[in-house]
């Protein structure tokens, strides 16, 4: 499939792109460009053919003179919008990650519960060298589908997937980073004492804040520091000339997230 890694003319939209339409209310749909195919929403039609060879950035009719502009996706977009076989981790949440896992081009990452690929794909972005593990099949095909429909083939040369339980043991290491986002932990983190290079870096993902408490507990007990969980908000704001105020709504409560580094022992 073509993505925009590998179309030379980042300019033009071509045969294969995922790119993402968006209506007058800024709601974003995202599609692959497939020759004499058509986009159909609530607001009329617009064929593939006359999308393709046109420059980015570009604004349709559809048969009701409804607009639509189409743009590639941003990540934000891919991750909102990608085939799901689990909940996915939100923008919000994935950019804090990656400066709480302080992620760089090169880290040799953990990561366990690849779910959908949202928080995979994110690394992947950043330049981490990804040791997955997921119980899941279809979970694990599905995270892979998701990263090369954004990233493109090469980026799995950096992901390497293993059907393997972390509640059991890892049996990889060598790791500068781990990163979490199963339901137990707390269980992994013994795991990670011989896994973990000394002052690597811990960052667990968890929707609930006794799940938070029971690791923040097995976390005290070992050789572990700088330890904070912490929560993001996510609110924008309605600006209108000298007229501004906060949106009525936001993006609250999605997870919490726990980070630590290991200490030498």
């Amino acid at each position: 499939m073509t993505n925009q890694k590998l179309n030379p003319n980042k300019e033009t939209l071509r045969e294969g792109d995922q790119i993402v339409m968006i209506d007058s209310r800024q709601r974003r749909y995202l599609i692959n460009l497939t020759e004499d195919k058509e986009f159909h929403t609530h607001a009329g039609v617009v064929a593939h053919n006359d999308i393709i060879g046109k420059p980015e950035g570009t604004e349709f009719r559809t048969g009701s003179n409804a607009k639509l502009l189409a743009l590639r996706p941003t990540l934000s977009d891919h991750v909102l919008k990608m085939p799901r076989g689990a909940q996915v981790i939100y923008p919000k949440d994935l950019g804090a990650i990656l400066m709480l896992a302080d992620i760089y081009p090169g880290v040799k990452v953990f990561e366990s519960g690849l779910g959908s690929g949202a928080l995979s794909t994110t690394l992947l972005r950043a330049g981490a060298e990804i040791c997955g593990y997921e119980i899941r099949e279809d979970f694990a095909n599905n995270a892979k589908e998701n990263v090369e429909k954004f990233l493109g083939g090469d980026a799995l040369k950096n992901y390497d997937v293993h059907l393997r339980d972390a509640y059991e043991s890892i049996e990889h290491t060598g790791f500068d980073r781990a990163v979490l986002d199963i339901p137990e932990p707390w269980q992994v983190v013994p795991h990670l004492l011989d896994s973990l290079r000394k002052g690597g870096i811990l960052v667990a993902y968890n929707p609930s804040i006794m799940q938070v408490s029971k690791l923040r507990d097995i976390l005290a007990s070992g050789p572990w520091s700088m330890v904070e969980s912490v929560e993001v908000m996510h609110r924008g704001w309605h600006v209108e000339g000298h007229a501004v105020r906060p949106d009525h709504r936001m993006v609250g409560h999605t997870g919490f997230l726990t980070h630590a580094r290991l200490l030498n022992h």
